[in-house]
């Protein structure tokens, strides 16, 4: 089993790092194999609504950058991680470009597949942040995977140590890990038992009569 974990921060292993470094500890001591995809270093665009990966049929992306490169990991990974520092009150804008495009033009390759957001801080906005992350899961048919408090770490910008000093944090984080192995788990077993999600075409109803 894989999960891939997204880091939306513009700091290689700053803070956000540190919370997603110590949910791959968790997941690599129990058997998952893990990658780290860093979206946050460089500017990506955001979706301008083209529909050419609805049109087009392969679902994919018009733009040919990092997002359809992601797609592809997706289709082989089991589960996912998004992580922000929180901006204003809200994710990075590099990693909400990154999500946008990557569930509207590959959402079925991460589909029914469980999902964490986490965030990190150093004070406030933390949950509106979470909030923003977790509605791409819940509209995807996505199992969100919660913990023992929100996903949340706090520290200082670019003080992955103050984070570290955190330790209801870290012990969130690890939380998010041991549910993430639990999940994977109990949908492997789903399968071997024969059982899975129930598929139907999404109605899009454009005003209500």
């Amino acid at each position: 089993m894989k999960v891939l974990m997204f880091n939306g921060s513009s700091n290689h292993k700053g803070c956000t790092y540190t919370a997603l470094a110590k949910i791959e500890k968790t997941l690599n001591q129990r058997d998952i194999e893990t990658e780290i995809i860093d979206v946050g270093n460089n500017p990506i665009a955001d979706c301008t609504g083209c529909q050419y990966c609805r049109k087009s049929g392969q679902g994919k992306c018009v733009l040919e950058d990092y997002v359809n490169i992601c797609i592809e990991k997706c289709k082989e990974a089991d589960g996912f991680i998004f992580a922000s520092p929180v901006y204003f009150g809200h994710p990075s804008g590099r990693l909400l470009s990154f999500m946008d495009r990557l569930f509207y033009a590959g959402g079925y390759a991460l589909a029914y597949k469980p999902a964490a957001a986490v965030v990190s801080a150093r004070r406030a906005g933390t949950t509106s942040a979470l909030d923003s992350i977790i509605k791409h899961f819940t509209i995807n048919n996505m199992p969100v995977v919660p913990s023992n408090y929100w996903n949340l770490i706090h520290g200082k910008l670019n003080s992955p140590e103050e984070a570290k000093q955190d330790k209801e944090g870290i012990q969130t984080m690890h939380v998010v890990g041991l549910n993430m192995v639990w999940l994977l788990h109990c949908i492997e077993a789903g399968k071997q038992a024969g059982f899975e999600p129930e598929k139907v075409i999404k109605i899009n109803t454009n005003f209500i009569r």
